[in-house]
């Protein structure tokens, strides 16, 4: 299955119980950026993407920006 990788900015800090909310959408990274906070994750289709968007607005989630960005470099020996 084809997944796109997407990089989320939301207003200000993610809490703890915010981050443990991501879990149930698969392997997500948040990286701290103040005043931003920069998810990212790999989407699967828009079902998906329209879950994590809902996620943000029950958590009171401002999302800043979205946008598609390229996987990042695979470590190969």
């Amino acid at each position: 299955m084809s997944q796109t990788r997407y990089e989320f900015r939301v207003a200000g800090h993610v809490s703890e119980r915010a981050r443990h909310a991501f879990d149930e959408f698969g392997e997500m990274h948040i990286v701290p950026a103040a005043p931003e906070t920069i998810i990212y994750g790999d989407v699967v289709d828009d079902s998906h993407l329209h879950g994590i968007l809902a996620m943000f607005q029950n958590l009171g989630l401002h999302v800043v920006s979205m946008h598609t960005v390229p996987d990042p470099p695979q470590n190969t020996p």
